[in-house]
């Protein structure tokens, strides 16, 4: 265990656009039953913990997950924890963007009229310097991708470098300290 602040990375309840591989960060796409009980069972996990700052993406997806996970009060909504922007991908898969751009990731690709690893690399880091500042255990709800970023970027790899870490719908992953290095403590729990 660790006496240095912790930063908690939640991703949002599963929705019929995540179930299904559709790439979605600007719609607006519910929570289902499923996906509100895992939100709501992430509320177990985190209790008892004294945030002393909780944000999250102003995407309903998450912004329903933060309150069904008992945090919903306190949270702010932060534009930069939003999905990455896949611009003309929005609500694609990526076996169909595959099948006009051979190999395709957001990760190494972009996307057309979205944006690139570097701009989401530069809202994460704007989210860990807050985090960071806030000088107590913070959570962050947000999304799968911007996620992945946030944790590469934590660790000094470039954002691009998010797509070595899976992250699954509901989960928990923690971000500390050993000493002065950054580590992740937990990761897709």
């Amino acid at each position: 265990m660790t006496d240095e602040p912790e930063i908690f990375l939640v991703r949002h309840g599963e929705t019929e656009w995540s179930s299904s591989g559709k790439h979605t960060s600007y719609s607006e796409v519910a929570l289902p039953e499923r996906g509100r009980v895992q939100a709501t069972a992430l509320a177990t996990r985190l209790r008892g913990r004294d945030f002393t700052l909780v944000l999250t993406s102003p995407r309903s997806r998450a912004v329903d997950t933060c309150a069904l996970a008992g945090l919903g009060d306190r949270a702010e909504l932060s534009e930069d924890l939003a999905e990455w922007n896949y611009g003309e991908y929005e609500g694609q898969t990526a076996a169909a963007i595959r099948t006009a751009v051979p190999g395709w990731t957001v990760f190494t690709h972009g996307a057309p009229g979205g944006e690139t690893s570097a701009e989401v690399g530069a809202r994460a880091d704007r989210v860990l310097a807050r985090a960071e500042a806030a000088g107590g255990p913070v959570a962050l709800f947000s999304h799968g991708h911007f996620l992945r970023v946030l944790g590469a970027r934590w660790i000094g790899l470039a954002p691009d470098a998010g797509r070595l870490f899976g992250l699954d719908v509901a989960t928990i992953s923690v971000l500390g300290r050993e000493r002065e290095q950054r580590v992740l403590r937990q990761w897709n729990s």
